[in-house]
């Protein structure tokens, strides 16, 4: 197995995961930030849902541009979230090991920010999306939701 077909494999596991987190947000309470220097809620999820767009061009242009438009709702980010994710994962399976190892481009603001290979810029935004969704989940209980299981079962998802 090579990292991309290991990176797909870990997709598909952190895929159902990151839609649970995403789920359990009270769409009235999107706003909610534990603090007034903390993103909110709905600041994170976008975020994620941005990284899959920045990923997509990547694999797919060899360039990525990070986006700084407003979010959605939350059932409409949740919903955009789940599309791009399942074309990032179209995307990558069509690709060959030589579009993996390529080089691309990332932009911020119409900067280049970095030039790395896709496959590494893209396990470097799986685990980027890794770490916000555990930030939300920390957000999860004083919004007034239950924690769903991640890598086992939360206080929340014990019978």
């Amino acid at each position: 197995m090579n990292s991309r077909e290991f990176y797909l494999e870990r997709r598909r596991a952190e895929h159902p995961i990151f839609v649970q987190v995403l789920q359990a947000i009270p769409a009235d309470q999107a706003d909610y930030r534990p603090h007034d220097r903390s993103p909110s809620a709905a600041q994170i999820a976008w975020t994620m849902t941005n990284e899959l767009r920045s990923c997509i061009d990547a694999a797919a242009t060899g360039r990525g541009e990070w986006k700084t438009d407003p979010p959605p709702a939350m059932p409409e980010m949740v919903r955009l979230f789940e599309r791009l994710s399942k074309e990032l994962s179209d995307t990558i399976e069509k690709m060959d090991d030589a579009s993996w190892d390529r080089v691309a481009q990332f932009y911020a603001n119409g900067k280049m920010v970095a030039e790395m290979p896709v496959g590494q810029f893209i396990w470097y935004i799986l685990f980027d999306a890794i770490h916000h969704r555990g930030q939300l989940t920390t957000y999860l209980r004083p919004m007034g939701a239950k924690v769903p299981a991640i890598y086992g079962p939360s206080g929340d998802s014990r019978s």
